[in-house]
């Protein structure tokens, strides 16, 4: 996904900001964003705007998959649930008891880990049965969902949480005279997490990529075309890990991953709403301030060595839904060369993209067909997919998606469709301003990339491409001997 289709997919109608449109003219944008970054390393990004009451609110832990080593996958996704389990004051009604508790269950732990490795079933049965029941007799001095039911009882909406390849964020939008109530749980959150139900919750995690990985036919399948477009880079490790990797989880080291790097070093605090810059500084600095800086995550230096050739698989299921799916490796977000390939994104998707016309009406090949250009840290990503028509030849759909590359290639973009995509673009981004929950999370998410202007440059860098440099990007990048191809089929 672009960032331009990322930033406006939730947008309100409304331009509010000095984004002019007029043809192929552009105004820059004029959105005011107080930086600071605190002595122990947090960043804060404040956006001040009186459109509505509120205040939208994200904290991102950039820490996701890529800082994961082998034999700990989904150790950033498992925190994610249980950082929502409560600290040594939220969810718990006798602190003391609650420490006690836990050392029963890391001994009983201890004791059964060995025992699997043995084979020893009886052994694993019996310990598994007590530390049931200790969990059991613990969870009576829960409080349960505690965090969860503050933000509510203050009004919070949109309260989520999810991680990534490259971070974790907790996000929620509060009214405005509630924003203190974030930076006392999310600095509480910040230093004094217990991870309660661990092993519980690690039986939830690995029902939940049952359900949406092992047991459904596009889950594996892009397991699978994942692995095979990254060869050493660590994108091609799933965010919620792999199943013998998350069985063996243990409640020590998603701790000691938490203490390590949940911490201001490697946080991106942001709030956009109707705050007071100077007021709302204070108030960072006052929760967050002295809170230790945590350790910085050692360089990621690994790289993919170049593509040697054209890789290609194909699954074959029952349930499959006929997919086709063509991936190319592209450079990182920044680089000149992602704005040329946004334009080529608009030219072939869309109901009125190239790629739709020839697959789905005039060929009748497909119901429904995409392209894609996903910017993003070291390295980047354009693919196609298309949902194939049961009765559709495959091989067929594949030349002609890549007539249309080579199109992109041979044959400079018209000033009609080049305007189109641009205005598209343009018109999609002034909407995606009026939108606190999108500016705040946008914010986060592009600071996360090294800095927050990519956002809002992005539309001023579009404005400079040319058609040639279009066909330039294309030739780069649509290359057979860069590709990875992947057929999900119907037996």
């Amino acid at each position: 996904m672009s960032l331009l289709k990322r930033a406006f997919a939730k947008a309100a109608a409304i331009p509010a900001v000095a984004l002019l449109l007029c043809g192929i003219s552009y105004a820059e944008v004029n959105l005011a964003v107080h930086k600071e970054v605190l002595p122990n390393g947090l960043t804060v990004l404040l956006h001040p705007n009186k459109q509505a009451p509120t205040v939208s609110c994200r904290l991102f832990y950039v820490t996701g998959s890529v800082h994961e080593v082998p034999g700990k996958s989904g150790l950033a996704h498992i925190l994610e649930h249980e950082l929502f389990k409560g600290t040594h004051k939220v969810g718990i009604l006798d602190s003391v008891a609650d420490v006690r508790f836990m050392a029963v269950q890391d001994s009983l732990q201890a004791l059964i880990r060995p025992a699997k490795l043995a084979g020893d079933t009886a052994t694993v049965k019996k310990l598994t049965a007590e530390h049931d029941s200790v969990v059991n007799e613990h969870r009576k001095i829960f409080v349960k969902d505690e965090l969860w039911g503050a933000y509510q009882a203050a009004g919070g909406t949109g309260l989520n949480a999810f991680t990534t390849d490259l971070m974790t964020a907790y996000i929620v939008t509060l009214p405005k005279n509630k924003i203190e109530l974030f930076m006392w749980l999310e600095s509480d959150r910040m230093q004094n997490a217990v991870l309660r139900e661990f092993y519980s919750e690690r039986d939830v995690v690995r029902e939940e990529r049952r359900m949406r990985y092992d047991d459904k036919p596009t889950g594996r399948y892009y397991e699978t075309l994942n692995s095979l477009i990254y060869e050493a880079f660590p994108y091609r490790v799933p965010t919620i890990g792999w199943p013998s990797d998350i069985a063996n989880l243990t409640r020590e080291m998603a701790d000691e991953h938490y203490r390590k790097y949940y911490k201001p070093r490697n946080a991106i605090l942001v709030l956009a709403g109707d705050l007071d810059t100077t007021a709302t500084m204070q108030m960072v600095k006052k929760y967050f301030g002295a809170i230790p800086a945590g350790e910085a995550f050692p360089p990621l230096t690994v790289r993919d060595p170049e593509q040697v050739g054209e890789k290609r698989f194909t699954q074959v299921r029952p349930d499959a839904p006929n997919l086709y799916t063509l991936v190319f490796k592209t450079p990182e977000v920044g680089d000149p060369e992602i704005y040329a390939l946004d334009i080529a994104e608009g030219v072939l998707n869309g109901r009125s993209g190239r790629l739709y016309k020839r697959l789905v009406e005039q060929e009748k090949l497909a119901v429904g067909v995409s392209a894609g250009n996903s910017p993003n840290k070291y390295v980047s990503e354009f693919s196609v997919r298309v949902n194939m028509r049961p009765d559709a030849d495959p091989a067929k759909v594949e030349k002609i998606v890549w007539e249309e590359l080579e199109k992109l290639k041979n044959e400079p973009v018209s000033e009609r469709e080049f305007q189109k995509v641009k205005n598209h673009a343009y018109a999609g981004l002034v909407r995606s301003f009026t939108d606190m929950e999108n500016v705040a999370t946008m914010l986060a998410w592009y600071e996360m990339y090294g800095d927050y202007h990519i956002f809002l440059n992005w539309a001023g860098e579009l404005e400079k491409v040319s058609a040639a440099q279009v066909q330039e990007a294309a030739k780069r990048t649509f290359l057979r001997e860069k590709s990875v191809a992947g057929f999900l089929l119907k037996k």
